[in-house]
């Protein structure tokens, strides 16, 4: 009997009714099996195949859903909103990874607090699978040339802030790791044709990405330039023609705290761009952003979605429908200073 399954991302709008179990856990340095958990579960009717997957954000849980239909269920660990760089497991959440047939996560060192269980859950035999390594990932900083990266460095640095787990913010990436997905699928449960639906799944993820391309050809050449959070946007940079022109966090994590100097250096590129919006992430605090834009004459901060889907019926409530609603946002800011 197949047991579990950890994936990252989920998503409605293909033919196929997938049941989704979103395990809540408290975003704090500490979660125990006391934590508040939100539980929704929806279960086929019928099914060849009982997979139960486990997803880490709700972006991932998203993406998975589409790909295994009504074959499975698919867990969530971090509750909408949650910021993935802070989310701590609890006990009950942390036994369900190590019982999984199948694990799914952006890796990268995106997870932080997941590492150790994602570890535990590797030592006792179960199958996990790192998206963002899987789809061609970029250096943090490496918006030049969207496949330029290092296939030579070592696993330390891959795997700790060398390489950008960020890939969900590109849909061509997301059409490849719809892909991945399936061929993990096959490996946990052959005999099915998972790729006909990754197939399906990629092509509608292509079908954003056109129509993401035709909402930012509204933005003048002098003003596609960002400024973040933290190190956020790197692959929609590379894909959509911008410039990073700097970041408020230095890094991947949003738990990192820059310098004086940092921060001093960053309003002065503010201020030779001519960058007038600096945009914050809905699921870290924009104070160091704001302080920002105070310092700056005719700044203002927008805040768009980054690590979390937005709430159920909510503009953004799936991958696809973040991925529009970010852009919309980001063509509005640009083109209206």
């Amino acid at each position: 009997m197949l047991g579990t399954i950890l994936i990252f991302s989920k998503r409605t709008g293909i033919a196929l009714v997938a049941s989704v179990l979103v395990l809540g856990a408290c975003s704090t340095s500490s979660s125990s099996d006391s934590s508040t958990s939100s539980t929704t579960s929806t279960t086929a009717a019928t099914s060849e195949v009982d997979l139960s997957i486990v997803a880490t954000t709700s972006i991932a849980g998203d993406l998975v859903t589409q790909v295994v239909g009504d074959r499975g269920t698919v867990e969530v660990l971090m509750p909408i909103g949650t910021d993935p760089h802070d989310f701590q497991p609890s006990s009950r959440q942390a036994a369900t990874l190590r019982t999984a047939d199948l694990v799914v996560t952006w890796g990268l060192g995106f997870e932080e607090g997941l590492e150790a269980v994602l570890d535990g859950a590797i030592e006792d035999g179960v199958r996990v699978i790192e998206v963002s390594a899987l789809v061609d990932p970029i250096a943090y900083g490496d918006d030049d040339h969207d496949d330029d990266h290092d296939d030579d460095q070592d696993d330390d640095e891959r795997g700790h802030g060398g390489l950008d787990p960020h890939t969900w913010m590109d849909p061509v990436r997301m059409a490849q790791a719809a892909r991945e997905i399936g061929l993990a699928l096959n490996e946990v449960a052959p005999g099915h044709d998972w790729m006909s639906v990754a197939d399906r799944v990629a092509a509608d993820l292509m079908a954003v990405h056109a129509e993401i391309e035709e909402i930012l050809a509204v933005i003048p050449d002098d003003r596609r330039k960002l400024v973040t959070n933290h190190d956020s946007l790197g692959y929609f940079a590379a894909r959509y023609d911008f410039e990073v022109v700097g970041v408020a966090i230095p890094g991947g994590s949003t738990l990192a705290s820059p310098s004086s100097a940092q921060i001093a250096s960053l309003v002065d590129a503010i201020r030779d761009s001519g960058v007038r919006i600096l945009f914050a992430e809905t699921t870290s605090p924009a104070a160091l952003l704001d302080a920002i834009a105070d310092e700056v004459e005719g700044v203002r901060v927008v805040e768009i979605l980054e690590a979390s889907l937005a709430a159920p019926g909510q503009p953004g409530d799936t991958l696809a429908g973040m991925l529009v609603h970010n852009a919309r946002l980001i063509a509005e800011a640009l083109t209206s200073w």
